[in-house]
């Protein structure tokens, strides 16, 4: 078993316990464009504190250095061999709960887009474990995409927050019983104006919700150099968001494209992670962080020379062969469960999507696979 997975067997026993576009030529900035996302068993207890040894300080920053070093394991999910004949599996979201590891993620297949859930209880087993197709559950059938799983602690209920052309949720007492997902409903009644006046040719979506003491905040992204933010009153949730406002922006589309992530280090500390498409046309993650969830980011690792995870600082241990080059749409292993997204910022570990190099075609026949990777470079 390699050094990563090892490093999370250990981590379950824890628990347990200038712009870019402009100086390409136009046939690059074509290929890059095919890169859009386009469509693009348990009880009912609540979980146990999430207050463990790896849990983020409550009174200090703790470090994160300005540059990083990651290294990752091979594939360890990946579409298994029955009559959904996936193409890939990607956009994974991955909390540790009652002993186990659960993870739900998209399905991808000629661009058809679903969702799927497994669990665990080492990783070992990963590759193994069955898969629940979520169109089996209340969630239904259709367009469902980009997954993210958290316990809203105030109602002690599950949420299951997707795409399906709006920005989506589910809930279940239950994140063992799979089957019991309620039917779709929306945060917002359609596209808030602010996207639709900003979207260009991109796609709404991977919707992304972190909450404070106070606030409910939801992400979102449009693939054309726009991330937005609104928010509600913890007590109202999941009602009442406001007008998204623009969170960031970069006048290069492929810089500030999709997928992000807000995690909680430390007190009053935030990490923001989104996803950009290199000059390589390789994914990639850009960060920033800040003091408060509405902003305003700095940028911490956000070039290519300097990036927080690009192919340049990920390393495949000797075995491990170097399988992909883009380190694309995921989640933080994160230290709890709950609306707040904490996480250790010590030897963080990244749950991600990536794919063979050589790999062609449209982009939802691509063959995505499931792996992690793991901080090298940890300042503490």
């Amino acid at each position: 078993m390699d050094s990563v997975v090892g490093k999370l067997i250990h981590h379950e026993s824890d628990f347990q316990r200038t712009h870019y576009v402009q100086r390409r030529c136009l046939h690059v900035c074509q290929r890059r464009l095919e890169w859009y996302s386009k469509c693009v068993l348990g009880t009912a207890n609540p979980p146990s504190s999430t207050a463990t040894s790896n849990s983020p300080s409550t009174t200090d920053a703790a470090p994160l250095p300005s540059s990083f070093r990651w290294s990752s394991t091979g594939p360890l999910i990946s579409p298994k061999n029955d009559s959904r004949n996936l193409a890939g599996v990607k956009d994974p979201s991955i909390v540790y709960h009652d002993g186990a590891w659960h993870v739900f993620a998209t399905t991808a297949k000629s661009g058809s887009w679903g969702l799927f859930y497994t669990n665990f209880t080492t990783w070992s087993q990963a590759a193994s474990a069955p898969f629940f197709y979520l169109d089996q559950s209340g969630i239904g059938t259709g367009y469902r995409a980009a997954p993210q799983i958290f316990y809203f602690a105030p109602q002690k209920l599950w949420y299951l927050v997707y795409q399906n052309g709006n920005a989506a949720y589910s809930t279940n007492p239950d994140i063992s019983n799979p089957a019991g997902w309620t039917e779709p409903k929306a945060f917002y009644s359609g596209m808030p104006k602010i996207v639709e006046q900003h979207i260009g040719e991109g796609y709404w979506l991977d919707m992304w919700v972190i909450c404070d003491e106070a606030l409910c905040h939801l992400f979102s992204s449009d693939d054309n150099g726009q991330l937005y933010r609104s928010e509600t009153p913890l007590g109202n949730f999941p009602d009442g968001f406001s007008e998204p406002v623009i969170a960031l922006q970069d006048p290069d589309r492929f810089r500030l494209f999709e997928a992000s992530n807000v995690y909680q280090y430390a007190k009053d500390s935030y990490l923001l992670l989104v996803e950009a498409i290199g000059t390589d046309e390789r994914r990639w993650f850009r960060s920033w962080t800040s003091s408060s969830i509405a902003g305003p980011w700095k940028e911490l690792a956000a070039e290519e020379e300097n990036a927080f995870m690009r192919s340049n600082n990920v390393a495949f241990p000797s075995g491990t062969p170097e399988w992909t080059k883009d380190f694309s749409h995921g989640e933080m292993i994160r230290s709890g469960v709950d609306q707040e997204m904490k996480i250790n910022p010590c030897k963080m570990v990244y749950f991600y999507q990536g794919m063979d190099p050589n790999a062609e075609g449209a982009y939802g026949d691509l063959p995505w696979r499931l792996a992690l990777v793991t901080q090298t470079n940890s300042a503490c």
